[in-house]
Formats: C-alpha cells, sequence, structure tokens
C-alpha cells in the first residue's frame, strides 16, 4: 500500500496528516453508527436521524474531495510546473501584467502558495523587486477562484467516468505526460464524486429544524467568516473550502449571501496559512506573507458592508431557473451565483487595489524591517521551500537558485585568497577559512534538499538536472575546502617561515590567479543563466592557462638558481600555490559543463 500511495497518489505532509484525521473520523463514525443499529440504543423512529450513517457519508465524501482536489492540483503542477516558472520569470514588467501573470499560473497549479513561494525566491535572488511581486501576489487570488467555477457545474452524474478513465491513463500509459492527464483527470473525477457524496448524505437534513434553523444563522456575514476562515486554516486551501460551500449551496441550505460571507471567509482563512508557511522564513517571504494578509483582510473588509449588493449583481449575472421554485430553485441557482460572487470579488479587489503596489511595498518594509546587520552576516538558506518538492522541475530551480549563492560565497573566498597567501595577515587568513562556514552549510543543505527531490518520481530531464546539481553542489564544497585547509595553510606557512614572494613571481602567480578567478566566475554565471556559452568560456581557457602555468614553471626554475635566501622553501610554495589553482580551475570546468 505504501508503494502505491507513493507511486499513484503522492501527497504532501499537511495533506497526509488531514486525511489521516478525516480516516479516524470516519471510522469513529462508522463505529457510532455500528454500536447504534446494533440494539444498544433506541430504534430509530421516522423523526430520528442516523447521525452515524450520515457523519460516516459526509467525511468519506470530504475525503474524496480534497484528496481529488490534491490529485488534481499535483498533476497540473507535474504538467506546467516548468512552464509555470518561464512564465513567472518573464511577463511581470508591469503590475498588471504580473497580475494576469499570477493568475495564470495559480489557475493551473491551483495553490496560491506556492506561486507566493515562486515570487519570494525571484525577489531573493533579485530577479524582481517587492513591488512587482505585488501584483503577481493579487493575481494569485484571482486564480484560485478557477476551483469553485469549476465544481459549481453538475456534473456530478460523470464522476464515476472520469474516475474511470483517469485510471486508465494512470495505470496503463507508459508515457510520464498521460500518467499526468490521467491524475488529473481521476482528481477531478474524486471532486465531483465527492461532492455527490457529501450531498446525499446532507439530503436528510433539508426536513431537520434544528439544522435549517442554523443556517438561517448563517445570515449574520460575522458568522460565516469566522466559520469559513476556521475550516481554511485546517483544510490549508481557500478553494476547497469554496468547493464545499458549493455542495451545501446545491442541497438549498445556504442562500446567497451567506454563501458570500463564507467565501469571504475562505479568503481570510487563507491568510493563517500564508503566515504559518513564512515563520522562520527569509524576510521576503515574511513581507510576502504580509501583503497577502493586507491584501484579503482589506479586501474583505471593503466589502463586508456590501455583501446584499454584491448578491444583486451577481443574480443580474447568474443563469436562473423561474420554473422552479422554493428550496429547488435556491439549490439550482445558488452553486454558480457563489462561484460568480467569488470571481467578481477576487477580480475587483485586484483592480481596486494594484493601483497601490508601490504603498503596499513601503508598508511591509515597515512592518518587516531588515534584520539587524550582524545577524544578516550569518548564511541564511533562501531558496530550499518544502513547498515546492512536490513538483520537481520547480524545486530543482530553487536547488540552482540557493547554488548561485553557494557559488557567490566560494567565489568570494577565491578572489580572496592569493592576497592573502602572498601578502596577508593572520587574521585575512583566519577569515577566510571561516567563510568555509558558510560554505559547508549550504552544501549540507542543498544536497540534503536534492535528496528530497530524489524521491519524487522524476522524468528523464528532471534526473539528468537532479544528478548536474549534485556535482555542482559537491564541486563548489571541494573548492571551499581546497581554499580553507590546503591555501589558507600555504599562507601561513609564508607568515611562519618569513618567506618573501618577489614582485616578479607575484606578477605571474597574479595572472594565472586571475585567469582561474575569470574561469570560476563564468562557471558562477552558468549556474544562473544555464547558457551554454558561459560554459564554454571555462573549457576553452583551457591552453591559455596551461601556457601561463608553463612560463610560470620556467620562471621558476630560472629563480631556483638565484642566490637569495629561503630559495628552495619559496619554490615549493609557488609550486604548490599553481598546483592548488589548477585544481580549482579542474573544479570550475566540472561546474560549467554540468551547469549548461
Amino acid at each position: 500500500m505504501p508503494l502505491l500511495t507513493h507511486s499513484l497518489f503522492p501527497l504532501t505532509r499537511s495533506r497526509q496528516t488531514l486525511f489521516m484525521v478525516l480516516f479516524l473520523l470516519m471510522a469513529s463514525a462508522f463505529l457510532i453508527h455500528n454500536v447504534y443499529a446494533g440494539g444498544t440504543a433506541p430504534p430509530p423512529d421516522e423523526t430520528t436521524m442516523n447521525w452515524g450513517m450520515m457523519a460516516m457519508n459526509l467525511l468519506g465524501g470530504l475525503a474524496l474531495f480534497l484528496f481529488g482536489m490534491d490529485q488534481m492540483a499535483e498533476a497540473l503542477k507535474a504538467v506546467a510546473g516548468e512552464k509555470m516558472k518561464v512564465i513567472l520569470s518573464r511577463l511581470t514588467t508591469n503590475r498588471f501584467t504580473g497580475a494576469i501573470t499570477g493568475a495564470l499560473v495559480t489557475a493551473v497549479i491551483q495553490s496560491s502558495s506556492v506561486t507566493t513561494v515562486l515570487v519570494v525566491g525571484f525577489i531573493s535572488a533579485g530577479l524582481m523587486s517587492m513591488a512587482q511581486s505585488i501584483g503577481i501576489i493579487m493575481g494569485a487570488n484571482i486564480g484560485t477562484t478557477i476551483t469553485a467555477q469549476i465544481v459549481a457545474f453538475k456534473v456530478t452524474k460523470y464522476a464515476l467516468l472520469m474516475i474511470a478513465i483517469g485510471f486508465s491513463m494512470l495505470f496503463f500509459s507508459k508515457q510520464n505526460r498521460i500518467k499526468h492527464y490521467g491524475n488529473m483527470l481521476m482528481g477531478l473525477g474524486m471532486i465531483f464524486f465527492g461532492m455527490a457524496v457529501m450531498s446525499e448524505a446532507m439530503q436528510p437534513l433539508r426536513s431537520y429544524q434544528p439544522f435549517l434553523n442554523l443556517m438561517v444563522e448563517m445570515s449574520n456575514p460575522l458568522y460565516g467568516i469566522l466559520i469559513a476562515a476556521g475550516f481554511t486554516a485546517l483544510v490549508q486551501s481557500s478553494s476547497a473550502t469554496t468547493g464545499i460551500v458549493i455542495v451545501m449551496a446545491s442541497q438549498g441550505f445556504i442562500s446567497l449571501p451567506a454563501g458570500i460571507a463564507l467565501a469571504f471567509g475562505a479568503n481570510v482563512g487563507t491568510c493563517i496559512t500564508a503566515l504559518l508557511a513564512a515563520i522562520g522564513k527569509p524576510r521576503e517571504a515574511l513581507r510576502a506573507a504580509a501583503v497577502h494578509v493586507l491584501f484579503n483582510l482589506l479586501g474583505v473588509l471593503l466589502w463586508l458592508g456590501l455583501i446584499d449588493q454584491l448578491a444583486e449583481v451577481v443574480m443580474l449575472l447568474s443563469p436562473t431557473h423561474p420554473e422552479l421554485s422554493g428550496i429547488d430553485r435556491l439549490s439550482a441557482e445558488t452553486p454558480r451565483q457563489i462561484a460568480n460572487a467569488h470571481t467578481i470579488f477576487n477580480i475587483a479587489n485586484t483592480l481596486i487595489f494594484i493601483f497601490f503596489t508601490a504603498q503596499f511595498a513601503r508598508l511591509v518594509e515597515y512592518l518587516v524591517p531588515d534584520r539587524p546587520l550582524e545577524e544578516e552576516q550569518l548564511i541564511t538558506i533562501r531558496h530550499l521551500d518544502q513547498e515546492l518538492l512536490s513538483t520537481p522541475s520547480l524545486a530543482l530551480s530553487r536547488a540552482r537558485m540557493e547554488l548561485v549563492q553557494m557559488s557567490d560565497v566560494v567565489d568570494k573566498m577565491h578572489k580572496n585568497i592569493l592576497p592573502a597567501i602572498t601578502h596577508g595577515s593572520p587574521s585575512d587568513l583566519s577569515t577566510l577559512a571561516r567563510e568555509d562556514e558558510k560554505v559547508d552549510r549550504l552544501h549540507q543543505e542543498i544536497i540534503h534538499y536534492l535528496g528530497q527531490i530524489s524521491g519524487n518520481k522524476l522524468s528523464e530531464r528532471e534526473s539528468i538536472e537532479l544528478g548536474n546539481l549534485f556535482e555542482i553542489t559537491n564541486a563548489l564544497e571541494n573548492i571551499g575546502d581546497l581554499i580553507e585547509t590546503d591555501m589558507v595553510e600555504l599562507g601561513q606557512q609564508r607568515i611562519k617561515e618569513e618567506i618573501t614572494i618577489s614582485p616578479q613571481t607575484r606578477k605571474i602567480l597574479e595572472e594565472i590567479h586571475t585567469m582561474v578567478v575569470h574561469s570560476l566566475s563564468s562557471a558562477s554565471s552558468a549556474i544562473k543563466t544555464e547558457l551554454s556559452g558561459d560554459a564554454h568560456q571555462v573549457i576553452d581557457m583551457k591552453s591559455e592557462l596551461n601556457q601561463l602555468i608553463e612560463s610560470a614553471h620556467q620562471h621558476q626554475m630560472e629563480r631556483l638558481t638565484a642566490d637569495e635566501s629561503k630559495r628552495i622553501q619559496t619554490y615549493s610554495l609557488e609550486v604548490e600555490v599553481i598546483e592548488k589553482l589548477k585544481r580549482i580551475y579542474y573544479f570550475s570546468k566540472r561546474i560549467a559543463k554540468a551547469a549548461a
């Protein structure tokens, strides 16, 4: 069973926990039902509700509904993850294209939190400003409304057909893309089947007056908002909450104003998820979460007194069924009206607040200030977000972004090591040695993250990229160790033995060092850009570097006969420095080949 769960039904940790809770609740309801039916309680008469069976069906339907949503979202991310990353990075030239991009990406990957995580990564990498990102975060709310629009269609009678076709595609096809589409169709079928099960379970409540009285209480928008916010925080999905509201509406339990209030509550509840996800993350993540919270809360407060007016507009725009009456008409019209209200609400909020992105940026920078300088000097893991592990293409991209930070640290160490060896102080050498602690930490975290990615089912392209990123990570760590141990030790030897390197020899060493610095910088650029041109630059340096090293050896042989004190020790030190620089070039070449 674990193998089946891993290969056919990949789940995030939070979803696994949720489904376990639902399973236990459903099992409890089943036990209650069996005890009740077994004679330990009085037999029910016509007015008695069979709560055990109802609870079992309701929770089972809810589990199917949420599982289907998770299944569909995972398949969508697997199919479109790489394309969504490209769209996000390119189509954000201004706040309006940013909002459209955020809506499009979220509609496809069905997770505003994943969109926000991607945005935070671009901000951290300097590819996007906070002001630019706000438009995307606002647009993400529009993208989440697509689920409500889908579930508002009454196609539950085709649910089992969707599941059957989806499972056939998943089980019999050998192509990963077909399997992903099968997952998607199967997930959609489970959404509708879960809706059908919940609707059937709720049907007896139509004649249960205490429940109907409770639904009347939902006409108070504050109650509706609080209940929906709490449920959304529990299941970590505003789309799931809105979908369940539509299921209730399809039974005629809630009016349109009550449904709108519940949809508002879903927007508030998703803020809690954003805040929890940002705990312990870099400042950019906290600021993005703050934007999400401010935008959603202000939007709900803006419309709180206009629910009736929004309901009137929605009724004008939505299809009607005048041939029906009473609860039948309510159940026929309200689901589509709630879905439309949810969409209009989020589009209107985006159009209103998008003109204040600069003010939002300044406000969140004030609310979430930069860390003190000494805190910022510590290395921070910026990009390895657990939320993206279920989408390997996006997770690999984040690992590459973290490698850019690692290469920057190594590059800085390498630029400073030759001056420290030839004429630096013990303090300079100690500072360089301590920098390797950052490299070691980044190496450990990146390797662990890549290991987690490898636990997913990867495409051939993703497997190749994963291997390349492992190669780059280890090569950068080797360069850091080479500088921290061998080259720092050479500098300490120069100080201890009071060796003086002549200006002419120093100039030759600097020429070799400059070329190797350029090779490592070009390799680092290839990590970031993934361009083969940067990699070829590094490879093409080999012959020129060999000529420089040959000239240096010739110069050293000539200097070996010079009448100077400690000539042998100086010669040995210079040869060792050149050998270490050659070794760094070797690792730079490996990085360049793996990066592009």
